[in-house]
């Protein structure tokens, strides 16, 4: 007994002595999502932070060439939207009318203007004041010359982003503008959504990006195809297995989403005038749609004049692609290709909201 009760300060003296260089428990990524947690930096472990910072000096943009604008295209395909609710066509200027054109979402193109007088077509006139001209957006997607190095990704809206996954941005934290390309370095989930690294100490969550993913090839493709993720609003053209364009899409919306499936290019058409919903609310009249192929029924893959919401759905079931994306696609696929296929897919829950 007297035995033991010497033992145990020689033990409790070894303990303190090599207590202090006891190596501390590593933090946990889970651990570093709150402020000011020992061993975390910038949300994440400082070991591997460190690891990923080394990356992201490395290759801080993606290593991609934007496809060139197509201005000559634009200023072809600005067209002009139907001002009024309704519209009379007249046949001459201060003529008789001779037809009209329902209320809706309808845009016309301008052959010449007489004094306060738009003709549209041969011998179909409207006075100035129905019509608003319109300029169509300027995006275009990327070329892509050698496997990625890191996921891409454009900002889908002006964000501002944080220090660590899940906590709002500081006050001054300038924000990167939508259209912006990023590379993506890791990613942590926070509640419902997983947030990215997409520069040092700049964290952004997903809904503010679109991603370019790769897709597996279908069985029996050679050469060229399309695919389309419609969880992320993006198209990618592919040689085979490498990617070779990327762009964002506006796909249908959710009361007329766009079917998923292995489909083939059935007919193309430089332009095409679309139109829907006759009678509805939602009726539209859209001339010269540009560089349009068909591959789902009337679906299509086109170029929009009438919008800059790429990354998001926007459509009636219909691929929509800026007017440089859609004219680079159509080439691309023109001649021995012109029948391609078309993988359309999604790389998460394709929501309905």
């Amino acid at each position: 007994m007297r035995r033991q009760l010497r033992l145990i300060p020689i033990t409790c003296l070894l303990l303190s002595l090599f207590a202090p260089f006891v190596t501390p428990r590593p933090a946990a990524a889970l651990d570093c999502l709150t402020p000011g947690t020992p061993g975390c930096m910038y949300g994440l472990p400082a070991f591997q932070y460190q690891l990923l910072l080394t990356e992201m000096i490395a290759h801080p943009t993606p290593d991609v060439r934007p496809l060139s604008v197509d201005r000559d295209e634009i200023k072809k395909f600005s067209l002009y939207r139907v001002a009024h609710e309704n519209i009379t066509f007249y046949d001459a200027p201060n003529g008789s009318p001779s037809g009209s054109l329902d209320a809706g979402f309808n845009y016309l193109s301008v052959r010449r203007r007489e004094g306060d007088w738009y003709e549209i077509k041969p011998g179909q006139w409207v006075p100035v004041s129905a019509l608003t001209f319109t300029r169509p957006s300027a995006f275009s997607g990327v070329l892509i010359d050698k496997p990625l190095s890191h996921t891409m990704a454009w900002v889908l809206t002006p964000v501002a982003p944080s220090s660590i996954p899940g906590q709002e941005p500081s006050k001054d934290t300038a924000k990167i503008a939508r259209y912006t390309r990023l590379n993506i370095y890791a990613s942590v989930k926070v509640g419902t959504w997983e947030w990215y690294l997409v520069g040092p100490g700049q964290w952004v969550e997903q809904r503010r990006v679109a991603r370019v993913l790769q897709s597996d090839k279908p069985e029996g493709i050679k050469g060229r195809w399309v695919s389309v993720d419609l969880f992320e609003q993006v198209l990618v053209a592919y040689d085979g297995d490498q990617m070779v364009f990327a762009t964002l899409i506006s796909s249908g919306l959710p009361k007329w989403p766009t079917n998923l499936g292995l489909f083939r290019i059935w007919a193309r058409l430089r332009t095409d005038a679309m139109s829907g919903a006759m009678g509805q609310p939602d009726f539209y009249y859209l001339q010269s749609v540009p560089y349009v192929m068909y591959f789902d029924g009337a679906i299509a893959l086109h170029g929009a004049y009438w919008h800059d919401g790429f990354g998001y759905r926007h459509s009636h079931g219909c691929v929509n692609m800026s007017i440089s994306d859609s004219r680079w696609l159509y080439d691309w696929t023109s001649n021995f290709y012109s029948d391609l296929q078309v993988n359309v897919w999604s790389s998460g829950e394709y929501l309905d909201g």
